[in-house]
């Protein structure tokens, strides 16, 4: 079954707003057919409104393959952002108003990227809704946009299928969660360390889900993550904990998962593997030490479960990771 990728293009356009997501997604491609998972063709549409060439911010040319007059299905819609003052560009493309307007009642998703975040907001989909853009515009979107509610302390957001970058690089995080929406978690992982490990941490998780974490207001919940945190190294069990908290497992394990959007298995052992990863990169711990400081007893155990997680062996990983650091 294939994904149906459609970029956006247009004229003063910042190329890497767009070529690093393409790529980031023929990687996912390309890895999810190395490790023999069911494959998902990647369809990439480059989109200009009449078919013609845009002229980029770099001074070369991008040829289109559709114009929005061809009819094709769209997944996913990404935006990219513009090179200064995104006015003029928003203004000369007004066709692109009612396509993108007709893709979001198809229920396309859509990722912007800073100054392409106003193409969404001239077609209204982002009035009462939550959105940021490159910091150097704030003031102008605001004045232009005033229903959109902009979130000038934040990289990205989400309102629904729209999601919002100020930056590339935040963009980039915006990608890997869409990866790993369609084709899992270690493939995410594996495209996060191969693209910009440097950039993020591989502890962090490439979905959006950390944040939903840091932001309920399940204060019982809250408790228990942290309670988790300062004792991986301990055997922990969610009746154990439920308990320590003044719950069934049942209520525990309902609220638990209301507020983070994680089951308490699922944190823990994101949480440990999370720990782990920090080892690895960090110190030059054995792999059965680092095991115990994560609440493993056994290294080939613990092998066998970060390489579920991750993708690779905590040796392969290491050896990844400390590739990338810099003096």
């Amino acid at each position: 079954m294939n994904f149906n990728l459609t970029l956006l293009l247009c004229d003063n356009m910042l190329v890497s707003s767009t070529t690093l997501a393409v790529e980031i997604f023929k990687f996912a491609q390309t890895a999810a057919l190395a490790n023999r998972d069911d494959m998902k063709e990647v369809q990439i549409r480059w989109l200009s409104p009449n078919g013609k060439p845009v002229k980029t911010s770099a001074g070369f040319e991008l040829q289109p393959t559709h114009s929005i007059d061809d009819v094709f299905d769209s997944d996913l819609v990404h935006i990219p952002a513009m090179w200064r003052n995104p006015k003029p560009v928003v203004d000369q493309y007004p066709s692109y108003i009612p396509w993108l307007q007709n893709q979001h009642k198809k229920n396309s998703k859509f990722t912007a990227v800073g100054t392409g975040v106003c193409f969404l907001a001239e077609a209204g989909l982002l009035d009462d809704k939550p959105a940021t853009t490159h910091w150097h515009y704030f003031d102008q979107f605001q004045r232009r946009y005033p229903k959109v509610q902009l979130e000038r302390q934040r990289f990205t957001t989400q309102a629904g299928n729209i999601y919002c970058a100020a930056s590339v690089n935040a963009m980039a995080e915006l990608i890997m969660h869409q990866v790993e929406r369609i084709f899992g978690r270690v493939i995410a992982r594996q495209a996060q360390r191969n693209f910009f490990h440097e950039i993020r941490n591989l502890s962090e998780s490439a979905s959006l889900e950390s944040e939903r974490q840091r932001r309920h207001g399940d204060e019982a919940v809250a408790q228990a993550q942290i309670w988790i945190q300062d004792n991986l190294a301990k055997s922990l069990s969610v009746p154990s904990l439920a308990a320590q908290f003044n719950m069934t497992t049942r209520t525990f394990n309902r609220r638990f998962k209301t507020a983070t959007g994680q089951t308490p298995v699922d944190y823990m052992n994101n949480t440990r593997m999370t720990f782990a990863c920090d080892l690895l990169k960090n110190t030059d711990l054995s792999i059965l030490e680092i095991a115990g400081f994560s609440g493993f007893k056994d290294a080939t155990w613990f092998s066998s479960r970060f390489k579920n997680w991750s993708g690779d062996t905590p040796k392969a990983y290491r050896q990844t990771v400390r590739a990338k650091l810099f003096d």
